[in-house]
């Protein structure tokens, strides 16, 4: 008689291998009563639970966090990574007021790795703003359009003047990207203020001009 193993191994009972049983030897295990000494009743084998870890999208947590780059990782809810030109368009159009900074990178770039944490922190101060990542490597023909001559390379939009600024910034220099943001983020400010103002449904007025004189 042979016993199967869960990890593989397998043991031999005496007489199925042609050995003879002598005295002293251990009993074979076809022989043994299989109870227990507690209470005498037959052994039953329990399978065990185990707590599976669900995959998504038919992989392993643990491999999709492995697969992560770092400009994917601990990113803020306003980042967002663009996947085409239409999607940078459409973005840009649909923004409205708000502030749109565009980052560009290389996963390869040294720099911009090492400020990856930063930008992370500045979105998260800014959460009114949209910041987008936009792939050198995967899109150079965009970014060669757009005019990026260095990386990490920073564009700055709004909604009622289009790009206002652009620059490249390293971790040296993280105030220039700071100042910059504060800047225009409080421009953006004021113009929304302007639109309440202007609104003929509020029952407030903060005496600023109406926008059509802005844009006059």
């Amino acid at each position: 008689m042979a016993v199967s193993l869960r990890n593989g191994f397998r043991f031999f009972c005496a007489h199925d291998i042609g050995l003879e049983k002598r005295v002293g030897d251990a009993p074979a295990l076809d022989s043994l009563p299989w109870k227990s000494d507690f209470k005498g009743s037959r052994i039953v084998e329990k399978e065990q639970k185990s707590h599976p870890i669900f995959p998504i999208n038919g992989q392993n947590p643990m491999d999709v966090a492995q697969t992560l780059g770092w400009w994917q990782k601990k990113t803020a809810p306003n980042m967002e990574e663009v996947e085409s030109t239409d999607q940078l368009v459409d973005t840009l159009l649909n923004a409205g007021d708000k502030l749109v900074v565009v980052e560009f990178f290389s996963p390869q770039c040294g720099g911009c790795k090492a400020l990856h944490p930063k930008i992370c922190q500045q979105a998260e101060l800014n959460s009114s703003a949209i910041f987008l990542k936009v792939n050198y490597d995967q899109h150079r023909s965009m970014c060669k359009s757009l005019g990026v001559p260095v990386l990490p390379f920073f564009q700055f939009y709004s909604g009622a003047e289009g790009r206002v600024c652009s620059f490249s910034c390293t971790n040296a220099n993280i105030k220039k990207f700071k100042d910059a943001v504060k800047k225009h983020g409080k421009y953006l400010e004021e113009l929304e203020k302007m639109k309440l103002a202007s609104n003929t449904h509020t029952e407030f007025s903060c005496g600023m001009p109406s926008l059509s004189r802005i844009s006059s």
